[in-house]
């Protein structure tokens, strides 16, 4: 029963492949979890899988093989609901070269928001896909929380299927703050670039409250195996309606992905595709994240 309720995922694969382009120096993941043993750092019953593990040491790793990534950003994950204890530990292990996005509900006090900014949060997670993942009680309770973040510099990061929310661009621009999307906005590619909710997700890439974080293409895929080259010119038209708004990620250990684990390092190699230039992908990895981060 409980197999069924929160069913495993596979790991990562265990022999990660170098990029075939130079990282920058300075390079940072903005998007990866670390998962412990639930004896550790206990799941949310309200979660919709059980992830493998997935060590800071493990982690750290990966970055060493990929070409030297130096920062990471760490999100909350599903799985945990609200506690965040497991993500700000590691965090804290890694002197400032780690920051965070914490998963929080309307209960959260601005005392318990400012603690959490001086243990290295950075932003705060509304999961609307996944179970677990939205403790609050609709878009307009979002907006309202949002408020709260602005004088501490945080961003608001959601989790959204952008060709499935009604009204994307008039309700994200009423946030008080920026706004991120995970996995390039996670409309699958068998749904065409002119659809109206792709347009409005670029359209508020244009508008400068919108960032986009270049993550988890198996998630929007529709090929069973790398390079995903149904998602080039998803990702190009992303980068091009505002490369000052773009970042990107490992989303390292790839949770809850069904069928063929994908190599990191051929994800790597995706940004190559989309970002031809080093100019452009220092911009991407390096410049663009600091900025909404703050490192």
């Amino acid at each position: 029963m409980t197999e069924d309720k929160y069913p495993a995922c596979q790991g990562p694969d265990p022999k990660p492949t170098k990029a075939k382009f130079d990282l920058p120096a300075g390079t940072i993941d903005s998007h990866a979890h670390i998962f412990a043993t639930a004896d550790e750092y206990p799941y949310s019953p309200a979660r919709g899988y059980t992830p493998p593990a997935a060590t800071l040491e493990s982690y750290l790793e990966l970055h060493r093989v990929l070409g030297g990534i130096e920062r990471a950003v760490l999100t909350q994950p599903s799985v945990y609901g609200v506690d965040n204890s497991c993500m700000l530990d590691a965090v804290a292990k890694m002197n400032g070269k780690f920051l965070a996005v914490v998963a929080v509900d309307a209960t959260v006090t601005d005392q318990q928001l400012k603690d959490f900014h001086d243990q290295g949060a950075r932003g705060a997670r509304v999961n609307l896909v996944d179970k677990g993942g939205n403790p609050f009680d609709g878009s307009r309770a979002v907006q309202k929380f949002t408020e709260r973040l602005k004088d501490m510099g945080w961003h608001l990061e959601v989790l959204i299927n952008v060709h499935k929310f009604d009204d994307l661009r008039e309700t994200m621009n009423g946030m008080a703050v920026d706004v991120s999307f995970g996995h390039l906005g996670y409309m699958k590619t068998d749904n065409p670039i002119e659809h109206p909710g792709f347009q409005d997700f670029l359209n508020l890439l244009r508008d400068g409250k919108g960032w986009a974080k270049m993550t988890g293409t198996y998630r929007i895929t529709t090929s069973p195996t790398t390079p995903y080259d149904d998602v080039i010119p998803y990702a190009k038209a992303i980068i091009e309606a505002n490369d000052e708004r773009i970042v990107w990620g490992t989303d390292w250990p790839h949770p809850a992905v069904k069928g063929n684990m994908p190599n990191d390092g051929a994800l790597l190699d995706q940004l190559a595709d989309w970002a031809p230039g080093e100019a452009l992908r220092k911009k991407i990895l390096v410049d663009n994240p600091e900025l909404l981060y703050g490192f």
